[in-house]
């Protein structure tokens, strides 16, 4: 298990994007549409999410081995999602969200 990215739910995807991009000018947008971005800034990966898509969150990759493994511990179910990668979130203290992703075609 290793960190993959942080989320945060903003009004305007374009316009988050556009920010990072201004303020670190070598910001790498590595998918962009009107409910979620994903960049690369500075060797971390932010994503930008809209409020009826998904929580504010951190998410950890997995292989998808351990990501079947650890969704029967905790009994949640799966979501894929359109990028090709599946993930759940588990509730953390504090009213916080952690997301457990695989990503596709990535060896465990």
């Amino acid at each position: 298990m290793r960190f993959d990215h942080a989320a945060q739910q903003v009004p305007d995807i374009g316009a988050a994007i556009a920010w990072w991009r201004e303020m670190l000018p070598q910001t790498t947008v590595l998918y962009e549409d009107a409910t979620w971005g994903l960049i690369d800034a500075g060797g971390v990966k932010l994503a930008f999410v809209t409020a009826d898509q998904h929580p504010d969150h951190l998410a950890w990759r997995v292989g998808s081995d351990e990501l079947e493994e650890l969704a029967v511990e905790h009994g949640l179910e799966i979501e894929p999602h359109r990028d090709g990668t599946r993930s759940f979130y588990l509730q953390a203290p504090g009213g916080q969200h952690v997301e457990i992703i695989a990503y596709p075609d990535v060896p465990d």
